[in-house]
């Protein structure tokens, strides 16, 4: 019984969310009180909101019933453009069972043409956008001309009388004040384009609208003016019928197009805002030469321009030759121009090595750089970005006795290890070790191996021991397996462990730059963790090691239950966090008291936070930041450093006036430090402590902080500490093996 209830109010959610943001949609949103909002306007002509509001459900029903994707429908993406139909046909006709009959068969038909677009378009990672509205819209609108049952709706005529049913005398005097109200032209002329949106011509709405987008998000409000403003200076400056942006159905198109563009499908920027009032005259062209043309077919352009120029530009940039971060587009869409910015900003810092492959030192122990990039004997020109490594004594020499026979060296037949999961591309073995001094010019190379990581990076490891290579060509390696050891074949006079990063697969590519992941350098007995960094010459370099406390403690398997008792606030609680995964292999911290959620990535090297959802004062969130990244590798005194993105910890009011000029500056930051404090003992540990710092930066001046520690044992965390509310909360977990393993 429990579990049939549970099902029907997850449906209902969901009816609802599709229902809200097919609404929103219409503004590229999923912001609810927008939504709300738009919702309501859409009802100042009760009809018309009537027949979008079956549209809209026809769709979702319909979607469901065909067992289409959930998410999608949930998004609002197939019912904003059923949406619209449903308004342009409610506006148009008026009421009866056969107009009822014909919105809920367009809203059938606007779903297949959807679907269907969706698959043609998408592969092309492109949006349908409003094609479906306009496709729809404009093969009913012909067809229903020959009906004759449906009567044109005189509603309009009569507009006092509508408002009058809808809001009484008060909304009547609203809508005459804004009707009297002196307003200049231009911004008339915005407010009606933004009602015409819904199928409505007056100010109140466009007004009301308005106030929506600007609460919803200051960027794309901003652009909806700049939009408007510069099809309006174009008009004018061009001397064409400035009556046709107020008065018909093309207004919104400027509006739309500078939303999509500089700040929705774009991470706002100053170029993308430059693209706006580029591309914004070309859909005034293409507006005013397409009208001409459908007035012969009685026909209006609806948002044919604003499809048009969008896909045209966002298909065109799919064939640049080179990445450009100055004009972005956005990978993952959050359906806000600000958040889209300050997840883009954090993600080029924090994520900026991604396009490497995450590569370890070849060797086990510590070694020495002898010879990095650039180095003054052999790492030159095609071959500048390789590491030569040999292996020194405390004294700084890398042989014993008298160093003239190959055993003397310390790194002499020392194991050689894959640097990461791969293929064995290319084997060289048979060539003889050279006696010391000597060199071997004609097999340059020595004995070698070639792994294959990806398609364009394969890694070398050259001058190989004689016979020690004990891979195969084409045979599967993971990072840390033995592979061959290190000698003195090739252009080799000593031994030592030629290392590098190349494009192609064959002995004797040229070297590409490739960062190592993570290392430690040690010096004066300091060990420093190095991440994403470059070997440098006579450095002492070695891999990092994971610590098995901090890999339990940061090890969460979907369906654990994570119990707590909270002490703080002079009083005492239980708190449950339950780790999940979503459909889309996404996995997360779940609160169940706040319904907030917290997404992660666990790899081999480090535990990090990605993305949080829900109220900004549950404890969760505090943990988000508190604990935004762990590397789960420990050495004393070693400090990790990352980046947050700002709207998760800088207030809401403060935000609210900074995003009008976030596209064009970066005068804020969050950045998150984590100490490795303490642990017990050097040889067997049995406790760690972390301390982190959340820091909120104004031009580089800290402003507010906000601070978590963890202490960790064998059997995992053991508490968590943060100030929450002005006061000390302790978490502790609920050590019951029988409900952890529930």
């Amino acid at each position: 019984m429990q579990s049939i209830k549970s099902h029907i109010i997850n449906n209902q959610h969901f009816f609802i969310d599709s229902l809200l943001n097919s609404y929103s949609q219409v503004f590229f949103s999923s912001y609810k009180p927008f939504a709300l909002l738009i919702f309501l306007v859409s009802f100042i002509d009760i009809y018309t909101g009537l027949m979008g509001l079956l549209a809209v459900l026809t769709t979702s029903v319909t979607a469901f019933t065909f067992n289409l994707d959930k998410a999608t429908i949930s998004k609002g993406l197939y019912g904003f453009n059923a949406l619209l139909v449903g308004l342009g046909l409610g506006i148009y006709y008026a009421l009866s069972w056969h107009l009822v009959l014909i919105v809920v068969l367009s809203g059938i038909f606007t779903l297949l043409i959807s679907v269907s677009l969706q698959g043609i378009v998408g592969k092309y990672h492109l949006p349908y956008l409003s094609i479906p509205f306009l496709l729809s819209i404009w093969t009913f609108t012909i067809a229903t001309k020959q009906f004759e049952a449906l009567g044109i709706s005189e509603r309009g005529i009569y507009t006092m009388n509508e408002l009058y049913v809808v809001g009484g005398h008060s909304l009547v005097k609203v809508y005459e004040y804004f009707n009297a109200a002196s307003i200049p032209p231009f911004i008339k002329g915005y407010f009606v384009s933004l009602s015409a949106i819904l199928f409505q011509y007056n100010v109140l709405v466009g007004f009301l609208i308005s106030l929506g987008l600007l609460f919803f998000s200051r960027i794309a409000f901003s652009l909806s003016l700049i939009g408007f403003f510069i099809a309006y200076l174009f008009y004018s400056s061009i001397e064409a019928n400035i009556t046709m942006i107020e008065y018909s159905y093309i207004g919104f198109n400027y509006i739309l197009t500078s939303i999509a563009i500089g700040g929705f499908f774009l991470v706002p920027s100053t170029r993308s805002y430059l693209s706006v009032i580029i591309l914004v005259p070309l859909v005034a062209i293409l507006s005013i030469s397409f009208s001409s043309i459908f007035l012969y077919f009685h026909l209006a352009i609806y948002s044919l321009p604003f499809n048009i120029i969008v896909l045209l530009f966002l298909y065109s940039l799919k064939y640049r030759v080179n990445y450009n971060q100055k004009l972005s587009e956005v990978l993952y869409q959050y359906n806000k121009p600000e958040k889209n910015l300050y997840t883009y900003i954090n993600h080029q810092i924090r994520f900026k090595h991604q396009q490497y492959i995450a590569l370890k030192l070849p060797f086990m122990g510590v070694w020495k750089v002898s010879q990095g990039f650039n180095g003054e004997h052999t790492h030159q020109g095609d071959f500048r970005y390789a590491w030569d490594f040999i292996i020194c004594n405390k004294s700084g020499l890398q042989f014993k006795n008298e160093g003239h026979i190959l055993e003397d060296y310390f790194c002499y037949n020392k194991p050689v290890i894959a640097p990461a999961e791969g293929t064995i591309e290319e084997v060289l073995d048979g060539i003889e070790d050279n006696p010391i001094g000597d060199v071997n010019i004609k097999q340059n190379w020595g004995n070698t191996i070639v792994i294959k990581h990806s398609d364009y990076t394969y890694t070398k490891l050259s001058h190989l021991k004689k016979d020690s290579i004990v891979v195969k060509k084409g045979e599967k390696v993971s990072f840390g397996q033995i592979i061959g050891r290190c000698g003195n074949s090739g252009r080799s006079p000593y031994p030592h462990l030629h290392f590098q990063v190349q494009p192609h697969p064959f002995i004797g590519s040229s070297t590409m730059y490739t960062p190592v992941s993570s290392y430690l350098t040690i010096h004066d007995k300091k060990e420093l963790v190095q991440s994403y960094s470059i070997p440098q010459e006579n450095e002492h370099v070695a891999n990092t090691e994971n610590h098995a406390l901090l890999e339990n403690a940061f090890h969460f398997v979907p369906g654990q239950i994570l119990s707590f008792t909270v002490k703080g606030h002079n009083k005492t609680k239980k708190l449950e966090w339950h780790i999940a995964i979503n459909s889309n292999n996404e996995t997360y911290f779940h609160c169940i008291e706040s319904k907030a959620k917290a997404y992660y990535i666990s790899d081999s090297e480090s535990f990090l936070f990605t993305y949080y959802e829900g109220p900004k004062d549950a404890l969760l969130h505090k943990l988000f930041l508190g604990v935004f990244k762990v590397q789960k590798s420990y050495y004393k005194d070693n400090t990790l450093s990352d980046t947050i993105p700002v709207f998760y910890n800088y207030p809401a009011v403060f935000l609210w006036f900074y995003d009008f000029i976030s596209p064009f500056t970066r005068l804020v930051k969050t950045t998150f430090t984590m100490n490795y404090d303490s642990k017990d003992d050097v040889f067997e540990t049995s406790q760690i402590r972390l301390y982190s710092t959340c820091s909120n930066q104004l031009i580089a001046k800290t402003i507010k902080e906000s601070k978590c520690s963890l202490f960790i044992e064998k059997t995992g965390i053991q508490q968590i500490s943060f100030y929450h509310k002005n006061q000390k909360v302790i978490l502790e977990p609920i050590n019951n093996d029988e409900e952890a393993q529930q």
